[in-house]
Parts: C-alpha cells; structure tokens; sequence
C-alpha cells in the first residue's frame, strides 16, 4: 500500500524533472511528461517515412528547377534597348517560335558555317497566340521570304548597331542582331509588343520528336527528296529524329516547292503532335512533361522571362485546357512582293492588316464572325429641368458628310457616297487619305447627333465616334478593316483563313512539277 509520503516523494520528483526539462534551451517544451513514456511504434516509423517522403520530393523539385534552369540558354527579348514590361504567366499571351538555320556550335551536324552561321537566319518563324480565358489558341505562321521594315537593332554580344531599314526579308533580322531583333521586327508588324520568344536549334526538333514517341504525318504521293533527306511512302507515316527535321524543312518535295508550301507541313506536323500529346496525357503527366522539358531546354534559347521552369510549366498547363478544335493555324495572307516578285512575298491588304487587328482584339478565328457580346445600353440622358427652354440647334438632317479613303482600295469613297447619298444625307465629294487600321467617324460638336445617325446606317459602333474642331459636318474616314460592302462588321477576314485546327488530321500535297 502506498502511503501519503510516498505520493509526496513522487509528485517532488516529477516536478523537478518538468523544471529541469523546462531549463534545457535546446529541449521543447513538454506538456505531458510523466504521463506518457513515448509515441508506439508505429506512430514513429510513419512520422519517419513521412518526413523522408517530404525531404525527398522538395528535393526532387529542387533538382529539376535547377537543372532545367541550367539547361536553357537566355538572350534579350528586344535588341531596341528599351525595357520591355514581362507580362503574367496567366495573362493573354504571344509567344514567337522560332527555328534558326546556323550549323555553328552543336548545329555542325547539319551542314557547315559557310551554310549559315552566327545567329543564323529564322528557318522558322511562328507566333503563338494564347487567349487569357485558356479557350483558344492562334497560331500565326510567319513565311520567312516575307519582306518587312526592320526596326533599328543593336547586337546585344557586340554593341553593333544595325540602322532600320525597309524591304528586308523578315528571316534576316535575327542574323543582323540576335533573336530580339526578330522580335521587334515582329512587333512591329503586328502592331503589338510579342511577350516572349523561343528559339529552337535543330538538335530541338530531333530530339524532341524522339522523346515524344514519333509523330504521324501524311503526303498524297510518295516524296524521296535528296536535298533535305526526307523519304516518305504515300499515306500515314510516323517520323522521328532527322526525318522529322527533314519534314519540317523540306521545301522542294511539297505544293508548288515554296516556302509557303512548306509552311503547310509545320502546320500539320504541329498539330499532329498535339493530338498526340494530349491523348497520351502528357501535359498533365509531370514525370512525361519534365522529361519533354529537359529535351527542349536543352537545345532552346529564351527570354529572361521564360527563363523560369515554373513558366514554361505553367504554359503548358493553359495548353492543355484548350480545345484543339480551338487551335488555329493561320498564315499571314501575302501576294508576290513588288520589290523581287519571283523569290520574295509581301503583306497582302487589306486582308493582312485585317488579321492583325483580329489577333489583337482576342477573336476566335476559328469562328470569327460568330456571336458577340451585346453592346452595353445607352446612358439615359439627364432630363431637362421643367421650365428651362431647349436650346435651339442646326438642323441634324443639313450636316454635309464626307468620305476620306484610307483602305488603299481605288474607288471607296465613291462606293460609299452613293450608299449614304440613298440614305438622305448631304454627301460632299470624296477625298483622298492616309492608309489607316481602323474606321473612325469624326465630328463637329454641333453635328454629333448627324454623327450617330451616320454610324448607325453603316453599322459603325459608337466607340469609333470622335469630336474634332478640324471638321465641318461629319467625316467618315474608311480604314482598311472596312474596304468593301457598306455594313461595317468587327472583324473581316476571308472564310479560309484558317489552314487547319489542330483537331483535324490533313495530308500534304507532294510536289509533282
């Protein structure tokens, strides 16, 4: 039996224990001691695995952000010199792809220097267009004989600096002063700064090809192209490594032997490769993407901004949310080039201008005069105060109208005069102007209600309304996004701008000439 003292003996010696523990610095704090001897078995080892599972998986992500952080190469996005704001991973994005043609460095493989070397020329040129909703996706080819202005660049490596120039081919701006230099080129065509770029090697698409298992590609006749390597039977095939380089590059084996025919098989190997891999899940299969991700850094060159591997992941994460019927490919509409008619193409207007102006409005391309947003209503106006007398104004029906010509189309304005002059308007005669993008209807103040009316029966919205002390009357200046028929629409782009989705599984033609 234990007695009193006994109890006292031993409540002491456990309050000694609990200050002393309580003493150590180096021991946390106890709130149960003596009540329990230890966690059972069992709760240790799962503590253990737990923690041993823990400090494993940070350290796994550790090392793959490291590695594929020391696996890509970076380079300025702009070689203007001016800072260039980095958008949000999660904003409305433009990427431009890129493929270069130099043989110097790893590229030895594929030719020699004499062939192409520095920087190389943009084999490839391809802007990828990534809406902020994640439900669709652009992708805008770019032929590389396509001839632009370049804007002044300077050579990030030597401090050269190359003046602008005009009727250039869009291809030579990376030779003159990297991959930024191609970016402002770029930006500059589309009337919009491009967010980022990549820069693939050939090494990239050999690689990449081997690691995601092959990817099918179809021709109408059998190709065996000496130039480029490439041997295909007629029908499916799958390529992988040189052939699938040899794919991509061919020119004179596909269509008319052009670039722009090679353009179609970029396109259709692109979007075969994304049915791909999205039926086999790889964007959402880390280990299958980290794998996808070490091949391509490897053999890419980025900006600053997509120097993160936490960006590249999240970039393809929004990919894999889009629909591929949703994936246009789309190619800048073009006409032989004045300045060198038989080698190189130009811009064809108003259609190409019509196209960047859908870009940068976010359409869906794939369906772009399908449904709108509807117009928010009009403001009520504040009513007159009782008593107060309206004040007089011109008569609205008496504006004299006129009509500026700035779609590059002979013979607009006239068009456009006898459809106003049928709707009661004083239409005044027709005057030449500048080539702008977008159809504006300017005003003086005492005319804006004849401003309305005028907007209204052309289907102009209100938006595009403007005061200006330098008219008398109202002015509609036509823009080249409103060069033909007399209903105004948002968007006019020809039915087949879009070659394909990356949905639909086409086959290239084979030259036959």
């Amino acid at each position: 039996m234990t007695t009193p003292s006994q109890v006292k003996r031993r409540a002491d010696a456990q309050r000694r224990k609990a200050r002393a523990h309580a003493s150590d610095s180096q021991v946390p704090g106890a709130r149960h001691l003596g009540l329990r001897r230890g966690m059972p078995l069992w709760m240790k080892i799962t503590a253990g695995t737990l923690s041993v599972v823990l400090v494993a998986s940070l350290g796994f992500a550790g090392y793959w952000y490291f590695r594929l952080q020391g696996n890509v190469s970076k380079a300025p996005l702009s070689a203007s010199g001016k800072e260039v704001p980095v958008s949000k991973p999660t904003d409305r994005m433009q990427i431009l792809i890129m493929g270069t043609d130099t043989r110097a460095g790893k590229n030895g493989a594929w030719g020699s220097v004499d062939q192409s070397g520095g920087y190389g020329n943009s084999d490839v040129m391809m802007v990828m267009d990534i809406s902020a909703d994640n439900q669709r996706v652009s992708v805008l080819s770019i032929p590389r004989d396509l001839v632009v202005s370049i804007p002044q660049c300077t050579d990030p490596k030597t401090g050269k600096v190359y003046p602008a120039h005009d009727n250039a081919q869009v291809n030579s701006a990376m030779s003159e002063a990297g991959p930024g230099c191609s970016v402002d080129t770029v930006s500059k065509l589309l009337g919009e700064q491009i967010d980022h770029f990549m820069l693939a090697d050939f090494n990239a698409v050999t690689e990449l090809s081997k690691q995601v298992g092959g990817v099918e590609v179809c021709v109408n006749a059998a190709i065996d192209d000496p130039d480029s390597g490439l041997k295909l039977p007629a029908g499916k095939s799958m390529v992988e490594g040189a052939q699938a380089l040899a794919f991509l590059r061919n020119r004179h084996g596909v269509g008319d032997g052009s670039d722009i025919s090679r353009i179609k098989s970029q396109q259709q190997f692109l979007a075969s490769m994304a049915r791909k891999v999205r039926s086999d899940g790889t964007l959402t299969d880390v280990p299958k993407l980290l794998g996808i991700a070490d091949t391509v850094t490897k053999n890419l060159t980025v900006d600053d901004g997509l120097a993160d591997p936490q960006t590249l992941i999240t970039i393809a994460q929004r990919l894999a949310k889009v629909d591929l019927s949703k994936v246009a490919f789309v190619t800048v509409p073009w006409e032989p080039a004045v300045v060198n008619p038989a080698a190189w193409v130009q811009p064809k207007e108003p259609e190409a201008s019509q196209l960047f102006k859908a870009l940068r409005d976010g359409v869906d391309l794939t369906n772009p005069n399908g449904p709108k947003p509807s117009a928010s209503a009009s403001p009520t106006p504040t009513p007159t105060p009782t008593g107060t007398p309206t004040p007089a104004g011109p008569d609205q029906s008496q504006a004299p109208v006129t009509v500026a010509n700035g779609t590059g189309v002979p013979g607009r304005s006239a068009e456009l005069n006898t459809f106003l002059q049928a709707k009661g308007f004083l239409v005044q005669a027709a005057i030449p102007g500048d080539s702008v993008d977008q159809t504006i209807v300017y005003y003086s103040s005492q005319y804006q209600g004849a401003a309305k009316k005028v907007a209204a029966d052309l289907g102009i919205p209100l938006t595009q309304l403007k005061p200006s002390p330098d008219i008398l009357g109202v002015q509609v200046y036509v823009g080249t996004d409103f060069a033909s028929g007399t209903a105004y629409q948002t968007v006019q782009l020809p039915s087949d701008i879009v070659g394909q989705t990356a949905a639909q599984s086409t086959c290239q033609t084979a030259y036959t000439g």
